[in-house]
């Protein structure tokens, strides 16, 4: 007897594998299209270069001429990618002169500054007008307008750096040091204590080594012992003991031995004991205290470094988050080799303030405007994270209000913090950690109109929300929203499977995109014990309707799809996504003596099938999706049945498919394939041949070649009694 079995679109995660009855349970590179679940499509690399660094914003524009340009930004550097490359117009900060060097018969390089240089581990610098002391057997032309990690600031003039060789011992020389503005960590983590530091959060000279061996989650150290962990190097960890971070978790040692730390104890300051991977980042954190009795972890957390890009015509407006605001001339011939500054011509923002969670520009009016700023322009001790401060409109440089002017300021109530905002046609949308806000154009004499259409509906991160056709879409604390002029909580079938393992604490790392071709809304972010995003949840706004009470959900976790930044085709004709890899190695800018800063790949979305990398070579993309255990026996409780054959049918099928036939005898026995699962079809199958017995099956439909695709119909299969219950 032909059964057909129907399954609605999306992923059900809210019930159990039997409970689900008539949907899909897991997917991963999948979508739903017209109610048919298919493989999603490939990407393709841009370019061979590859990003240093982890990308954290993206923005496309055009000019006046019709250029088309894409601003990144990313840990470390501003980039703009025009026709097929890459451009670093990263800001500089203030000029450090005649600084000094030590060479010491290693690829270790001293430099000392006559002054304190301000600059912290992982900083980028420029070198410029190189004089090298006699001896070194190197030439100048080596480090002049070089870029140069910062590896170890062991005082306050005098830092480190690594070269590609090593030079004769010999000191003097000279060089003039050009830091790059410093944007913040590649991770959000945390911080303990009262008075953290530097302001921002961030501990100049930190050391950071990485984990030689895996912890697991315990009270264990690796490489098979209890009470020790060892690392790559213990350079710069106290021998008298003191507290590392890897991940989310903190950990004290009381000495060291060679490359292990000694006398380990996990989850401290209210941490919790987690896995880390071989090679995971670990930073001293025994500075984290300022003054006063030290705090649980949860109670501070340290953003990572994050960008609001604009443009205002030709103009790319770019702020780092809780910093300064920078302006690029597109217009200009030298476009391509000019830095992104406070000084632009035309384009001055010296006027701004100097400390602002989140900017951008208004819509029509073209007010630049600062959320989270300072009260007191130019003075970053002021930054109150609740308030807003606008410039004149068509005067990005202009904030002081005169009856003349439009320029304006107002704080907004509800919440801790601004986190986030984006234009949503002639609105636009003000997010605290708490409540949604609308800012309107109302004219004189306030300009500006406020009003809080939302509470207990905060976002969790500045990158978290995204906007369609007017309506926003954004992910919370504690569950998704949308906002059409009313905001509504969206029901989500996968809603504790994320939530359940979300870290929260990371929110800034959330990242939302939207592809309006499948009208689909995808936020990555990170799991608990993970560095950074990991996961992904896709919510079609498109194909829902009544028969989903629960909406269009569908996930995924492969680790090729993760990614850190997207836009959606606007200015490009397809999407364009960022993914970051921790343990790859950028090429662009080059930078002299890298390590630990990982690699951002710019891709091309729905091109092809499979992954495209910068080197040409071909990744797989791999996809599933598994339905739920439905019943082979609904009225015949008593009687075991058995699959002889079923009939797969594909609307698109291109190269090999694998379908697994899973059974079980009761609903909390796990999963035991078929015996001659998996089947390979092909688009020519007209059936497949079986031998399974039991209760309840289920189907799980794959992809694992290049060049694969594929978009599933129906399934019919053929079941017949096979005796009674023993």
């Amino acid at each position: 007897m032909l059964t057909k079995i129907k399954f609605a679109p999306g992923i059900d995660k809210q019930d159990t594998a039997v409970g689900a009855e008539g949907r899909w349970v897991d997917s991963d590179n999948v979508r739903f299209r017209y109610g048919l679940p298919e493989k999603v499509g490939g990407w393709q690399s841009l370019l061979t270069d590859s990003l240093v660094g982890v990308a954290r914003k993206q923005h496309a524009f055009v000019d006046q001429d019709g250029n088309r340009y894409v601003a990144i930004g990313t840990d470390k550097f501003l980039i703009v990618y025009f026709e097929g490359q890459f451009f670093d117009v990263t800001p500089l900060s203030t000029t450090i002169s005649a600084a000094t060097f030590t060479f010491n018969g290693s690829t270790t390089i001293t430099i000392t500054t006559s002054a304190a240089h301000n600059l912290e581990d992982g900083d980028i610098v420029l070198f410029d007008s190189v004089t090298l002391p006699g001896g070194t057997g190197l030439s100048a032309s080596d480090f002049e307008d070089k870029l140069f990690q910062v590896i170890t600031t062991p005082t306050a003039n005098t830092f480190t750096i690594t070269f590609t060789s090593s030079g004769s011992t010999a000191s003097g020389g000279s060089v003039d040091i050009k830091p790059y503005e410093r944007v913040g960590p590649a991770a959000q983590t945390y911080g303990y204590g009262f008075g953290i530091s530097q302001y921002g959060g961030t501990v100049q000279g930190a050391q950071t080594s990485t984990l030689d061996g895996a912890l697991a989650a315990d009270t264990n150290g690796n490489n098979g012992s209890a009470t020790q962990i060892r690392l790559a190097s213990t350079t710069g960890f106290s021998s008298g003991g003191g507290t590392i971070a890897v991940g989310n978790e903190l950990i004290t040692y009381t000495g060291v031995a060679g490359a292990e730390l000694t006398g380990i104890s996990r989850a401290k300051k209210g941490t919790a004991s987690a896995i880390h991977s071989d090679g995971a980042t670990v930073t001293n954190a025994t500075e984290f205290s300022g003054w006063g009795d030290a705090v649980d972890a949860a109670t501070v957390t340290l953003e990572p470094g994050l960008w609001s890009l604009s443009n205002f015509g030709d103009v790319l407006v770019a702020t780092i988050a809780n910093g300064k605001t920078f302006t690029w001339d597109s217009s200009i011939a030298a476009r391509l080799s000019t830095r992104a500054s406070t000084t632009t011509s035309g384009f001055q923002t010296t006027n701004n303030p100097t400390a602002t969670r989140v900017t951008l520009i208004s819509p029509t009016t073209r007010h630049l405007i600062h959320f989270g700023t300072e009260t007191t322009i130019g003075s970053p001790t002021t930054q109150d994270d609740m308030f807003i401060r606008f410039s004149e409109d068509e005067n990005i440089n202009a904030y002081v209000p005169e009856a003349t002017n439009t320029a304006g300021t107002q704080r907004i109530q509800d919440g801790t913090k601004i986190v986030g905002a984006l234009v949503a046609k002639e609105n636009i949308l003000v997010w605290t950690d708490n409540a949604l806000y609308t800012m309107k154009f109302v004219g004189a004499p306030f300009t500006f109109g406020f009003e809080q259409v939302g509470t207990n509906c905060g976002l969790i991160g500045k990158n978290a929300a995204i906007e369609i056709d007017g309506v926003a879409y954004w992910m919370g604390n504690n569950g998704f929203f949308s906002f059409d002029g009313t905001v509504n909580t969206l029901p989500c079938s996968v809603e504790d499977y994320i939530y359940d393992d979300v870290d929260t604490t990371k929110g800034q790392q959330v990242c939302a995109g939207i592809n309006n071709l499948f009208t689909e809304v995808t936020w990555w972010y990170p799991t608990s014990g993970s560095d950074f995003n990991n996961r992904y949840v896709v919510y079609n706004y498109g194909q829902n309707n009544a028969q989903l009470p629960m909406g269009n959900w569908y996930t995924g976790t492969n680790t090729n799809s993760i990614r850190t930044t997207w836009i959606d085709s606007l200015v490009y004709p397809k999407p364009y996504a960022t993914a970051y890899s921790s343990s790859a190695t950028g090429s662009f800018p080059a930078v002299i003596g890298e390590t630990g800063l990982g690699r951002s790949v710019l891709f091309e979305h729905e091109s092809g099938t499979d992954q495209v990398n910068p080197d040409g070579s071909v990744t797989a993309l791999t996809s599933f999706i598994q339905s739920f255990s439905f019943s082979l026996q609904p009225d015949q409780s008593e009687v075991f049945l058995a699959m002889r054959r079923f009939l797969p049918n594909f609307k698109v099928l291109t190269g090999n498919n694998q379908i697994t036939l899973s059974i079980k005898d009761f609903p909390a026995q796990d999963d035991i394939e078929t015996t001659l699962s998996p089947f390979t079809v092909t688009s020519s199958t007209l059936k497949v041949d079986t031998r399974a017995r039991g209760r309840y099956a289920n189907i799980k439909i794959e992809n694992t070649g290049v060049g694969e695709s594929w978009r599933f119909g129906t399934f019919q299969v053929d079941i017949q009694p096979d005796g009674r219950r023993g």
